[in-house]
């Protein structure tokens, strides 16, 4: 797989590029990542990449011709022409752990990183799609980007040293369920005993019920897409009516 991000600020990536996973994945050749600077596409003497807006308006907006020079580029150098382009922008359709599966199933990924006040609208007319974080203002799309190539990479076989992703919160639609680790007592708190007993059956059970605990009081949008969607087992729907027969605190 490929990855080129279009960025004015391709420093910003430096030391993201070494975190472990992101590096194994490029070290075992799974993935190439290419840090692609906008500004080396400016034209004119003072190779300007920004501008005031038309119309009036505060701040400076992205200017078409370096970004789509850019991005011409980066495609003409991908003979298969198996590309597609995503800008990160809050005005994108939110991002998602289903988005993230479909862009580590693609050959070529490209991810725009808008700054300032925003890109020349024109520039969308040449982008697949535009994603958004959520609903929230950042100061550029690096931050949006780093997440995107994190959440994609280690999906790709062989990036994670084993097959921890498919049991991860989103995964299968849920939550995960909360982890615990040593030392068994700390401060008077204690790791449950059911995950201790060594009955994998039960320790099976008992992380099911507290994925559908925790979906339910946190995400019950989850809940009810997983429910209408038809993926509650029989198993689940008995867990459900046990935690509805709990007390509320």
């Amino acid at each position: 797989m490929i990855i080129s991000v279009l960025t004015i600020f391709p420093e910003s990536f430096e030391s993201f590029l070494k975190t472990p996973v992101v590096a194994r994945a490029v070290d075992k050749g799974l993935v190439s990542i290419d840090i692609v600077d906008i500004k080396e596409f400016a034209q004119g003497s003072f190779r300007h990449i920004d501008d005031s807006p038309f119309g009036g308006g505060a701040g400076m907006v992205m200017r078409c011709q370096p970004v789509l020079d850019a991005l011409r580029h980066v495609k003409e150098q991908d003979p298969s022409g198996d590309v597609r382009s995503v800008a990160m922008t809050p005005a994108g359709t939110p991002y998602d752990q289903k988005t993230a599966r479909r862009f580590a199933e693609l050959p070529h990924l490209i991810l725009l990183c808008g700054h300032y006040e925003g890109m020349d609208a024109r520039i969308f007319g040449s982008i697949d799609e535009e994603i958004s974080m959520g609903d929230y203002i950042l100061t550029g799309g690096e931050l949006p980007a780093m997440t995107v190539i994190d959440s994609v990479v280690r999906l790709l076989p062989g990036a994670l040293r084993d097959a921890s992703t498919e049991e991860e919160s989103f995964e299968d639609g849920l939550l995960e369920y909360p982890q615990y680790t040593q030392p068994r007592d700390y401060e008077g708190m204690s790791v449950p005993d059911v995950l201790l007993s060594g009955d994998h059956g039960r320790i099976r059970r008992y992380r099911r019920q507290e994925a559908l605990r925790l979906t339910k009081e946190r995400r019950p949008d989850l809940l009810e897409r997983y429910i209408a969607e038809g993926k509650l087992t029989k198993e689940e729907e008995e867990l459900l009516f046990l935690l509805e027969q709990e007390p509320q605190m």
